[in-house]
Parts: C-alpha cells; structure tokens; sequence
C-alpha cells in the first residue's frame, strides 16, 4: 500500500467476510451431497441404468447357465438321456430366473413386471396360448400334406408309451417355454425397453433367439430366420397382452405338436418317442428339409398369418415398463 503499511489478507475483516460469505448465510454444502462417479456411472432417476442391469444379468447367467449344465452332466439319469435333457431344461430356467429376483430387488421393481405375473399363472392366456400354437403348428404341416409334401405314415410307439410320452414331452417344452421366453422377452426386453423402446429392443432379442438356434445340430439358416421371426411374434403377443404367458403356451404347444404329435425335425432335431414315423417329399424351400417345417417357406406365411390375425384380435397395447402406467394390466 502507499503508507508502506500491509495488513494480512487473513487479518483483514472485509477480505474474512467477502471469502466467507455475507453474514448469516449457511455454508456451501453442494459439494458434499453430490453423488459418487460410481453412483453416477451405475444409477440414473429410475435406478440402475438399463445398460449396466442387462450386462449384470447377461453375466449372472452365463455363470448359472456354466455351473448347473455342469452339475447336470455329471449325474447319470438314464441311458437315454431324457430325463438328463428334462432337468437341464428346469435348470436354464432357473438360471434365467434368479438374475432377474436378484435384480429387482436392486431395481426395487416387484418381479411380476418382467411378465410372469403369479396370479395370471395358467390361466386363460396361457391355455388360449397354446390353443394358437397348436392350430398355428397343424395348419403348416396340413397345408404340407395337401401340397403333397408331407406323410403321416404310421405309429412308432404304442400303448402306455404314447401316454407316457405325450405327458413328457409336454412337461418338457413347457420348461423350455418358459426358459427361452423368460430369458429373452422377461427382463432383458423389459431393460432393454426402458433404453432403447419396446421394438428395437424386440429386433435385437429376436435376432438373439434366431442364433441361439444355431447351436441345435441339423440347423441352418432358413431355420434361424423362421425362429427369429417366431421370436418376434412373441414380442407382440407380449406387447399386446401384456405378459408372457400367451407366448409360453403358443411356445410350448408349437414344439409338443412339431416333436410328439407330427413327428418331425423340431429346428433340425429328431427326438426320440415320437408318435408317428413321417417322411417328407419335394424340394427343401418347401418341406424345409433336414430343419424341419421351420426351414420351409410355409412357415413364413403361417407366421405372418398368424401375425395378422393376433394383431386384430388384440389390438390394444397392454405393456410397458412403468407399473404406473394405466395400460400395465400384470395384477
């Protein structure tokens, strides 16, 4: 200063109270409320963010998935290894399942939102469900035998067996109804939705379920095209009715039917007890060869049949991913 005299800033009284704030006035505690970078990377308005809770549940999975086919190879259920196939099917379910609880309570979500509402559990979804996918399944395989296509032929199994089987594999494709809807049309379309939209979520998903059969051994590509777009039927029977239940029964009705009933390669598998002992005649595009109908080009046409007749039927939307919302009708 000019005097030659200096006072400390800490000393001086004017500089103390314009550094500290004017009389009176509560400290600045922005600082210390604000969220953590690792809550902020994780967690958005709704919670956890959909990219990070579907990359949880992707992992828990593959985890389960590692440990209980494991488990299940290790044990001897019988030469055949029906009843092997069977408690696999039970335990992929399983290892969809329990990601999903874990998550939602992370989510603080009731886990009926993922669409397998308890209370809907076998009811008339379900059984009309399974009424389509049987008259779906039948209306390919007689519109094959009228073209000349396709054979009945003659029993291949008799007696009590075609009970016993007719029960099992029933029991049978209803688990992997549920594992296969589940896994990819319960909580993955449910995060999947809240990031991206409901249909881009179920393109994705479909093209997912689509190449998932690829791993079945007489499968090829018109196979994987057919079961992708049978996925995405499934995406909007979920969308219209609002949960998974029309989609299992529809699921497991389709498989019984292709496999037990008609006696056909079910995505280029044979099973064994089938009932029937059935031949196909004519080119591949038509019968769909060693794929089964799947690979035909009928079924694409059954499938958008099938499509457009659901569409009219239930034209109202029925999901979403707010149980707030007015259309979510889970309860």
């Amino acid at each position: 200063m000019e005097n030659g005299t200096h006072i400390p800033h800490e000393e001086n009284p004017v500089a103390a109270e314009a550094s500290a704030g004017l009389p009176g006035e509560p400290p600045n505690l922005a600082a210390a409320v604000q969220p953590s970078y690792v809550r902020t990377v994780f967690l958005g308005p709704e919670g956890l963010r959909p990219g990070w809770g579907f990359a949880f549940y992707v992992a828990m999975f593959y985890v389960l998935q590692f440990v209980i086919t494991r488990w299940v190879g290790s044990l001897d259920l019988g030469a055949n290894g029906l009843w092997s196939m069977m408690l696999a099917e039970f335990g992929l379910f399983v290892a969809a399942a329990v990601p999903s609880l874990i998550l939602a309570r992370v989510e603080r979500r009731p886990w009926r939102s993922y669409g397998l509402p308890g209370r809907k559990a076998f009811g008339k979804l379900f059984w009309i469900g399974a009424l389509w996918g049987f008259a779906s399944v039948s209306l390919l395989l007689v519109a094959m035998y009228d073209l000349r296509l396709f054979s009945f032929g003659h029993l291949a199994i008799h007696g009590a067996r075609i009970v016993r089987f007719a029960l099992f594999w029933a029991l049978f494709f209803l688990l992997v109804g549920f594992f296969e809807e589940f896994l990819l049309r319960g909580y993955s379309q449910f995060t999947l939705t809240r990031a991206t939209g409901f249909w881009p979520a179920a393109i994705f998903l479909s093209c997912i379920f689509g190449l998932i059969h690829s791993q079945n051994a007489g499968e090829q590509w018109p196979g994987l095209l057919a079961a992708a777009a049978i996925g995405f039927f499934f995406c909007l029977t979920l969308q219209r009715t609002g949960t998974l239940w029309f989609a299992i029964g529809f699921h497991a009705a389709w498989d019984w039917g292709e496999t037990f009933l008609y006696s056909v390669p079910d995505s280029g598998t044979v099973f064994p007890g089938h009932l029937l002992k059935t031949s196909f005649h004519g080119p591949r595009w038509l019968t769909g060869g060693i794929v089964g109908p799947e690979g035909s080009v009928l079924c694409f046409v059954v499938i958008g049949v099938v499509w457009m007749v659901f569409a009219r039927v239930y034209p109202d939307v029925k999901y979403a991913t707010d149980l707030g919302h007015p259309s979510l009708k889970v309860d």
